[in-house]
C-alpha cells in the first residue's frame, strides 16, 4: 500500500493558556495568552516558540528568551527573566501558560519511558 512515509520527529508541540488580563488588548482580542513550544524530545531544549501577543515585537522578546533554552536547567530561571523584563498587565498569565505547557510536556516525557 501506499500511503504516506512516516517520519521520526525528535520534536513535540505542547501548547499552554491562561486567562488574559481583562482590560488589555489580549484579553479583547484573544481573551488568553497562549504559548506553542515545540521542544526536542531528546535534549529537552525549547526549539521553537509562537505566542497570541498582539505586537510582533513582544513575540520576538520571548522567542530570544525560550529559543535555544533547555528545560534540564528548571523552570525557575525563566520565570525571574519574565519577571524582570516583561513589565506588562499580562505577565501572571504568561508565567502560568508557560508553566501549563512545561507540564503538559514533562507528563509526556514521564508516559513515554
Amino acid at each position: 500500500m501506499g500511503g504516506f512515509p512516516i517520519h521520526i520527529l525528535d520534536t513535540v508541540i505542547v501548547t499552554g493558556y491562561a486567562k488574559a488580563p481583562q482590560g488589555t488588548s489580549m484579553y479583547e482580542l484573544y481573551k488568553h495568552v497562549g504559548i506553542v513550544l515545540e521542544i526536542n524530545h531528546k535534549t529537552h531544549t525549547i526549539e521553537r516558540a509562537d505566542f497570541t501577543f498582539v505586537t510582533g515585537l513582544t513575540k520576538d522578546f520571548f522567542e530570544r528568551i525560550l529559543i535555544g533554552y533547555s528545560l534540564n536547567e528548571g523552570l525557575d530561571p525563566l520565570i525571574q527573566t519574565i519577571k524582570e523584563h516583561y513589565l506588562a498587565p499580562s505577565q501572571q498569565a504568561m508565567i502560568v501558560a508557560l508553566q501549563s505547557a512545561v507540564q503538559r510536556y514533562w507528563d509526556f516525557t514521564s508516559k513515554k519511558k
